[in-house]
């Protein structure tokens, strides 16, 4: 009996002529796969245009991402949800989150699609901007959602409550909710810990806070955080996993909570998570 169809959809770095050539020779590679990749990488290479991303992505067995973490992101979002394993190979610098090399791609590939890649699933974050009683924004992140300020605004009033209960009010340039495979990003760049991507946390992070006793915490995976902005400062930005912002205004709220659905990467089997930390950070090196 033939076996069934199987969909991949493709996601590239824009404007990355690597990651273009690499999409051509999956193609050529894989002729037993329906192949659909999103509507600037087809352009590219001469294939049929998608109507939309929802046609790139419906009933794929597996996402390749060819780029650096924040394509895999993209991609990520791309999903909205859907249980579709991502296979992140590393065009970029750092690749936290895209693991494999291009010497890796194709026989890794062929295991994801036979069901035989370690998949690793990773908690997404959901969020929600409210201003009154109007819903302003309801999305899901991988890594963060950040409140920030432009390069003219002042300090601002961060109130964090946790699962109704008042916390603390961050007087900073703006806070980090980070997962724990956030925990890498923006998060330790302002002085967050890391933490294990299998770790059910959520952490929040003051940027530049006005007293030095402010600092990050790690609040268990089912907690309901609340943020109110209160005070009236302009050019104050929420930025959603680094792909999506909205201007913020004094009394706006946003409620964090962990998402019911996970993203699933495919892990390069020969590395592990301590090793990437060494490798990326630099760890034990003069």
């Amino acid at each position: 009996m033939t076996p069934p169809e199987q969909t991949l959809a493709l996601v590239a770095k824009r404007g990355n002529t690597t990651a273009t050539e690499l999409a051509r020779q999956i193609k050529e590679r894989f002729p037993r796969l329906r192949i659909l990749a999103e509507r600037a990488l087809s352009q590219e290479l001469g294939w049929p245009l998608p109507v939309d991303t929802e046609e790139v992505v419906e009933g794929a067995s597996l996402l390749v991402v060819l780029g650096g973490d924040g394509t895999l992101i993209h991609g990520a979002r791309m999903l909205r949800g859907r249980a579709i394993p991502i296979l992140g190979v590393n065009l970029g610098s750092l690749g936290f989150l895209t693991e494999l090399t291009v010497p890796e791609l194709f026989t890794s590939v062929e295991a994801a699609l036979a069901g035989k890649a370690r998949v690793e699933p990773r908690m997404k974050l959901s969020c929600r901007l409210f201003r009154g009683d109007k819903t302003v924004m309801d999305d899901e992140v991988l890594n963060d959602v950040v409140i920030n300020r432009g390069a003219l605004a002042r300090i601002t009033d961060h109130e964090c409550h946790v699962d109704g209960q008042y916390v603390t009010t961050y007087k900073s340039d703006g806070v980090v909710i980070a997962t724990p495979t956030g925990s890498t990003a923006y998060s330790l760049s302002a002085g967050g810990p890391i933490v294990h991507p299998a770790v059910d946390c959520t952490v929040v992070t003051p940027i530049c806070p006005h007293a030095l006793t402010q600092r990050p915490i790690v609040l268990p995976g089912d907690s309901i955080l609340t943020v109110h902005l209160k005070t009236e400062v302009a050019d104050v930005f929420l930025t959603i996993d680094g792909q999506a912002g909205y201007a913020l205004q004094k009394g706006d709220r946003l409620e964090v909570r962990r998402s019911q659905n996970r993203v699933l990467l495919v892990r390069n089997p020969t590395v592990d998570y301590y090793a990437i930390l060494r490798q990326k950070l630099h760890w034990g090196e003069r």
